[in-house]
């Protein structure tokens, strides 16, 4: 995902910015507390795993979460019994292209053997190129713009980027959202009149608001309104918000981020107006935005990939853990690299692929393990997961609703 329109949070300025992190004994460790750490141990015999993410600035949240949850993973592997150990080397990129290349460049010169980023997508889509032309073996665990992989149509059927045959991804891709949601709107009969809200000048928005727009015609359900706003203009939503009152909508889709949608609900009760609002991963922090009055939120539906209530021992597991170590309810950013690391450690352990590996050699051998007809995994955010050469995931999305402050699957 491309975060652009996130709060910082308070004692976000995790282990520094160039710190190489060796997981192993790092359990304990509060990293809610603003502590800056820096570890140059590392583990014998272990995978150099490189990954970037925003750690200061607007998106910050974004990487906090993110890097989190691969420490999570990387924890749980490195104290296992098992023979696959990881170092991690996180570099703060600050949702910046020219940065991410830069932390990119750090991480190679630093021995990276695999790299397990960016975080968002704006910082995908410049790093992944490089990766394309070293032969890096790429996971991203949250970038949804289909540029990241390339080789995607959009909405239009073209093609502009060509396919990067070692770029994968771990969540949707924007289109797949978009769609992904008309159906399920379809499928519950949640709208009679829809209104779309979009941000016209950010590419995740813009992607998912256009297929869905594709997908809600070929469902035949009825959009009544259209209305669209920019990084410029996104304070005041009066008029966007009078047109779909006006239209009589009685269902309001957000493909937007969270900050954005803190503004529409205020707004919207402000004016009386109270249509069910629906967004889509962009929406998941919602209710730790500081400052915003979390009632608004209540009923507010969204497609996701992670619900942190959801009763299956592994979710409670993780969890419990993020809970203990970072004193705050795991996001989808944090499910999605929890689920990386792991599906790149499974990807290792079926290729067969020995630290002692130059990195080229390593990401031919992960790409023909993560495309196998016979590769699945089974994880936080989806089970039966799979790849294709296309670098996408199949997998299906859960409905969550805001009730009572919480994030309940629906």
């Amino acid at each position: 995902m491309n975060g652009t329109y996130i709060s910082r949070r308070n004692c976000i300025k995790l282990f520094g910015t160039s710190g190489v992190i060796s997981i192993l004994g790092l359990s304990g460790l509060n990293l809610a507390g603003c502590a800056s750490t820096k570890s140059n141990s590392s583990q014998t015999g272990a995978f150099k795993l490189g990954s970037t993410g925003p750690i200061t600035g607007a998106a910050a949240i974004y990487g906090a979460s993110t890097k989190q949850g691969a420490l999570v993973a990387i924890d749980e592997i490195n104290k296992a019994a098992g023979s696959i150990k990881f170092d991690l080397n996180y570099q703060d990129d600050e949702n910046d292209a020219e940065k991410t290349v830069n932390a990119y460049n750090n991480l190679k010169d630093w021995g990276m053997q695999i790299f397990v980023g960016a975080t968002t997508t704006t910082s995908s889509i410049a790093v992944s190129s490089e990766a394309n032309s070293d032969n890096m073996f790429m996971l991203t665990p949250s970038s949804s713009g289909t540029d990241v992989i390339g080789g995607q149509p959009d909405a239009d059927g073209n093609v502009s980027v060509q396919r990067k045959k070692n770029v994968f991804q771990m969540c949707f891709t924007d289109p797949n959202q978009g769609s992904a949601s008309a159906q399920y709107i379809a499928d519950k009969k949640l709208a009679t009149k829809i209104a779309v809200l979009y941000n016209n000048s950010d590419v995740y928005s813009t992607g998912v608001y256009k297929k869905f727009m594709v997908k809600a015609k070929e469902l035949g359900l009825t959009v009544v309104v259209e209305t669209s706003f920019t990084d410029d203009s996104a304070t005041d939503f009066s008029v966007q918000l009078n047109k779909a009152k006006d239209a009589g909508a009685d269902f309001l889709f957000m493909p937007m981020y969270y900050q954005p949608a803190s503004l529409v609900l205020t707004q919207a009760k402000t004016m009386g107006y109270a249509p069910q609002f629906f967004g889509v991963d962009g929406l998941d922090g919602l209710l730790t935005l500081e400052g915003f009055d979390t009632s608004l939120a209540e009923g507010v539906m969204l497609l996701t990939l992670f619900t942190a209530d959801a009763t299956d021992e592994k979710t409670k597991t993780f969890v419990k853990t993020y809970k203990e170590q970072y004193g705050s309810v795991p996001t989808q950013f944090a499910a999605d690299a929890y689920d990386a690391v792991y599906v790149v450690k499974k990807a290792i352990e079926k290729s067969g692929v020995t630290p002692d590996m130059d990195a080229k050699t390593i990401c031919d051998k992960l790409i023909g393990a993560i495309t196998a007809s016979d590769f699945s995994y089974d994880g936080l955010t989806g089970t039966g997961m799979t790849w294709s050469d296309t670098g996408e995931v199949s997998k299906k999305p859960k409905g969550m609703v805001i009730k009572n402050g919480a994030y309940v699957g629906m």
